[in-house]
């Protein structure tokens, strides 16, 4: 690489870092940076000991960095799949940058072909922070790369949920976070997939009784019985332009590797 496009390449990206420096992340500064949706949906579902995990929909690889941060000594091994070469070339940095190279791989492909990329029923946890938008609805921005990861033009919610069913085994869960005023079609594309909602959490931006929650964070069981429970709400921040609430603040902290944000969640509980 010549010294011109190697400064290209460096001006182009930025490197962040959580945790008190202690995990770094490469983002593209004009395309897909990550938002509060990854780190919630990373948090949402601790996994069990001996986890084999998919991160559907990787991006630069940020969900999976949170994951093998937190519980890196839990999870066997971690497929992230990721259809922008870009991105997919960010998450290996990424990956490599943070020393998870041996546990975590990338995948570059199209969810929409899961069959010919993955075996099926080949995992037990998938965690997933989908495209929110359909194509042609929300606000639209200009970046490509973007685009692709915010709304869906490349997939829909119904194959999304089906490529998580596909990858899963019998009895693994699907961590995942959606708008709250998709729920309903969400449950149906969970149902589609024999996959029963076990844990369904809302997320709000501050308390306030006339504030409409923002997303919901669910986790779903692969032909489970009936049956499941609702969490006591999370609130992004402690008040209407106010900082971070102390529980999303916990967050952000280094901590240790058995931080359990969800209350009433038992150890390895699934």
């Amino acid at each position: 690489m010549s010294e011109q496009k190697r400064r290209e390449a460096t001006a182009a990206v930025s490197r962040d870092s959580l945790f008190d420096g202690r995990l770094s992340c490469l983002q593209h500064r004009r395309g897909y940076r990550f938002s509060v949706d990854a780190v919630l949906v990373a948090h949402f579902l601790p996994p069990t000991r001996g986890a084999v995990v998919l991160d559907l929909g990787t991006g630069c690889g940020i969900i999976s960095l949170i994951m093998m941060y937190r519980w890196g000594g839990r999870i066997k091994e971690l497929t992230a799949l990721e259809i922008q070469p870009g991105l997919a070339a960010l998450a290996r940095l990424n990956f490599q940058a943070n020393a998870f190279q041996d546990t975590c791989r990338v995948v570059e492909g199209d969810l929409r072909q899961i069959g010919t990329i993955l075996a099926p029923e080949s995992f037990s946890r998938v965690v997933c922070n989908p495209p929110f938008y359909r194509h042609g609805s929300g606000r639209q921005s200009l970046d490509q790369e973007a685009l692709a990861a915010r709304h869906q033009i490349l997939c829909g919610l119904d194959e999304i949920v089906a490529a998580a069913a596909f990858a899963l085994k019998t009895g693994g869960s699907l961590a995942m976070i959606y708008p709250a005023d998709g729920l309903a079609e969400l449950t149906i594309a969970l149902a589609a997939g024999e996959l029963e909602i076990k844990r369904l959490q809302c997320v709000y931006s501050y308390p306030d009784p006339a504030e409409p929650a923002r997303m919901v964070l669910v986790q779903a069981v692969k032909r489970a019985g009936r049956g499941g429970r609702i969490l006591p709400p999370w609130y992004i921040y402690e008040r209407r332009h106010g900082g971070y609430s102390d529980q999303m603040h916990r967050l952000y902290l280094a901590g240790d590797d058995d931080l359990r944000p969800n209350p009433g969640q038992a150890q390895g509980e699934e």
